[in-house]
């Protein structure tokens, strides 16, 4: 997977905004202003920081050798996942929609429901 569709498929999610809170080399992506996705953007090789369910993150580490603890993240909740190694871009993206998908169920009644009201 490259850098271009990576950001392209996380805008596309509904309420996603991208930002450079920390320097101007990595790239946030945040939905209703809670992080799901950063990217190195001068990374290499290239890579992204998802979050993900803990026990859902010891099974990838295990059998991926591109996904790892996250990298300057709570190793429990973050992977970080290499683009260019043996993580297939199906599994990227059900990795992005997961990520992002906890980040929604996280949020609260007000704003699931701003978000809901989105197109």
């Amino acid at each position: 997977m490259d850098i271009v569709y990576l950001r392209e498929y996380c805008l596309a999610k509904r309420g996603v905004e991208e930002s450079f809170p920390f320097d101007e080399k990595t790239l946030v992506f945040k939905v209703m202003n809670k992080m799901f996705a950063l990217n190195g953007i001068e990374s290499d090789p290239p890579s992204v920081n998802l979050k993900c369910d803990p026990e859902r993150s010891i099974e990838l580490r295990e059998r991926y050798n591109g996904i790892i603890p996250g990298y300057h993240m709570n190793k429990k909740h973050w992977n970080t996942v290499c683009l260019e190694d043996d993580v297939e871009d199906s599994l990227i993206v059900q990795l992005i929609d997961h990520s992002y998908d906890l980040v929604v169920k996280s949020l609260t009644k007000k704003n699931k429901a701003i978000l809901d009201s989105l197109e």
